[in-house]
């Protein structure tokens, strides 16, 4: 049996992927990439591929999820198969999904992890992990607006956590939302929750293209936030609980929050 090696590629470009991501991938005898699950914004394949010295097959979502990645696993029967992910390679369950059914059928699987967005919006506001509560995902709504992120946004600030919330992404149309829409969704919930969870007046960061030289944070109250241009996606944003001393002197220092906020620090 062959092997599966599950590699991370950070987060904006293909200069993300570490030292012994590369060795990995070098030494591997096949190599396949998905893009779905999360946009690398800087990210071209023709340099990936010059970096790590292989060609690189970019797989579709049908491939990945639909065909439950019968293209890799047939490959990681022969030899060494490496997987190019987004971020840290095993924060979507999809993948989690595939290293179950590489083990299951008697693959070896190994993960070369990468930067996340989950730690880098946390690095990039000042705010502290170890008060970071549930995160969620707002998705684009179909035909209604979902109940989910807005409850648990609700939930953690009653135990005095942090709540990041990820904005969906449709690749395939090239859809990605912003952190307005993603406000514009939780006051629209707001009005029929009425709990106070997400109002005007919430304090709220907005980050975007977490992993640049470039990357925006902008804290305030939603009411400044909805008109905040942060320029080109991926969008994050973060909804702060209660506030330590040093995450209120961060947020003003290093998000350009108001000064007011240290008034709700407890």
């Amino acid at each position: 049996m062959g092997e599966l090696i599950f590699v991370g590629l950070g987060l904006h470009d293909e200069k993300g992927i570490s030292l012994r991501g590369i060795e990995e991938v070098k030494s591997a005898d096949a190599v396949f990439a998905e893009f779905y699950t999360s946009l690398m914004a800087g990210l071209s394949v023709k340099e990936l591929e010059k970096l790590v010295g292989k060609k690189v097959s970019v797989l579709s979502r049908q491939a990945l999820e639909e065909e439950e990645g019968q293209l890799i696993l047939q490959s990681a029967r022969k030899g060494k198969v490496a997987l190019l992910v987004p971020g840290d390679p095993l924060i979507a369950t999809t993948h989690v999904d595939l290293r179950i059914r590489a083990e299951k059928h008697g693959i070896k699987t190994r993960v070369v992890h990468g930067a996340s967005i989950i730690s880098a919006v946390i690095g990039l506001s000042g705010l502290q992990n170890y008060k970071c509560g549930r995160s969620v995902t707002i998705p684009f709504p179909e035909m209604l607006i979902p109940e989910t992120p807005y409850k648990v946004i609700a939930e953690n600030k009653k135990i005095g956590l942090h709540t990041l919330c990820f904005l969906d992404i449709k690749a395939e149309e090239k859809r990605y939302m912003t952190i307005k829409e993603g406000l514009q969704q939780l006051l629209a919930m707001e009005k029929r929750k009425r709990q106070g969870a997400v109002t005007l007046d919430t304090l709220v960061v907005g980050i975007a293209r977490a992993g640049s030289q470039e990357p925006a944070v902008k804290a305030g109250y939603v009411k400044e936030i909805l008109n905040h241009d942060f320029g080109a996606p991926p969008h994050s944003i973060v909804f702060p609980s209660k506030l330590h001393f040093m995450e209120a002197e961060a947020l003003i220092t290093l998000a350009k929050a108001s000064e007011k906020i240290r008034e709700t620090v407890k």
